[in-house]
């Protein structure tokens, strides 16, 4: 609960400098979603490694790279798009 400030202070950093780079802000709210389920996901596993349950663990590491892939698929569409107009045709 201490964090929140901080995490707060954080994510109003990166939203400031996306909106100064002009970088559209959902690609910015995805990628701290991403960092969201990441750390959670992580907790989580970490959780059930502690109380003895290494498969449950690994289950729940497979989902959350699961979710993390299926939220980044915008992202890596627009960056491959993206690289494909920077090849001269």
């Amino acid at each position: 609960m201490f964090l929140i400030d901080q995490i707060y202070a954080v994510i109003h950093m990166l939203e400031v400098i996306a909106v100064n780079a002009k970088v559209n802000i959902v690609y910015v709210e995805t990628i701290l979603k991403i960092i969201g389920i990441a750390y959670i996901a992580e907790f989580a596993a970490q959780i059930t490694k502690d109380a003895g349950q290494g498969a449950i663990a690994s289950k729940i590491e497979l989902a959350g790279k699961i979710l993390i892939l299926a939220m980044a698929i915008p992202i890596l569409s627009v960056l491959i798009e993206t690289i494909i107009k920077l090849i001269p045709s």
